[in-house]
């Protein structure tokens, strides 16, 4: 008798990946269910707040704020990063994973930690107001995989510039080093301009250099792959 165990997308997943979506499911899952107490505990806060933890550095990549976020994070996960996963192999490809998950948290820190310093200055110099902005960075959480996800995709592309990539909006086809490219450069805009914006685009950005930099770092030790 032959028994078909699963030849389905799913189980052929490799592990990593299938494991991320699976812990960040199960993530907001719980969050869903016991509402604020996920937040104050493994969402990152600035490292000046009391809601400070440092394990906030890791949790935070496993947290989302709604399905709709977790879904976008985990459907580009799949797309760049089973490609990623199946040349690197398991363990580097979770390596990089991590690296630019942390390495997201820490630009988003030291963007922080200056627009805190600036405050702080100006509520010294008599401005009452900067008390609330400083206020919003001291109990505002930050969660997402999105700095980890861009770090997946400048990893596509630089390792498959020349992939053709079709866009849904707008709908047209782009190289993969041209859709890395501007979408850094727009995540840099928005970050500049939108300063009061609940998304973390220096988070993206952060994920983006650490990546870059892990992946500069590989080939010159002639570790690219393995």
């Amino acid at each position: 008798m032959y028994i078909n165990r699963g030849s389905g997308f799913w189980s052929s997943m490799p592990p990593v990946v299938k494991n991320l979506v699976m812990i960040n499911g199960i993530m907001l899952l719980i969050t869903f269910l016991t509402g604020d107490f996920m937040y104050e505990k493994f969402a990152l806060f600035f490292f000046e707040s009391p809601l400070f933890k440092p394990y906030q550095l890791v949790t935070h990549i496993f947290m989302h704020g709604s399905f709709i976020h977790l879904f976008f994070n985990m459907y580009s996960l799949v797309i760049f990063g089973i490609v990623l996963e199946q040349v690197w192999g398991s363990k580097k490809f979770f390596i990089y994973y991590m690296v630019t998950g942390l390495g997201a948290a820490v630009l988003h820190s030291l963007v922080l930690y200056i627009e805190y310093s600036s405050l702080s200055s100006a509520y010294e110099a008599g401005n009452l107001m900067a008390a609330n902005g400083i206020d919003t960075i001291m109990r505002t959480p930050t969660v997402g995989a999105s700095g980890a996800v861009f770090g997946v995709l400048l990893a596509y592309g630089m390792l498959f510039p020349n992939n053709v990539l079709q866009l849904i909006f707008p709908p047209i086809a782009l190289k993969a080093k041209w859709f890395v490219m501007i979408f850094g450069a727009i995540e840099l805009y928005l970050g500049i301009s939108n300063t009061g914006s609940n998304i973390a685009h220096f988070a993206h950005l952060g994920g983006m250099l650490f990546g870059y930099l892990l992946i500069i770092y590989w080939k010159k030790n002639n570790r690219m792959y393995f």
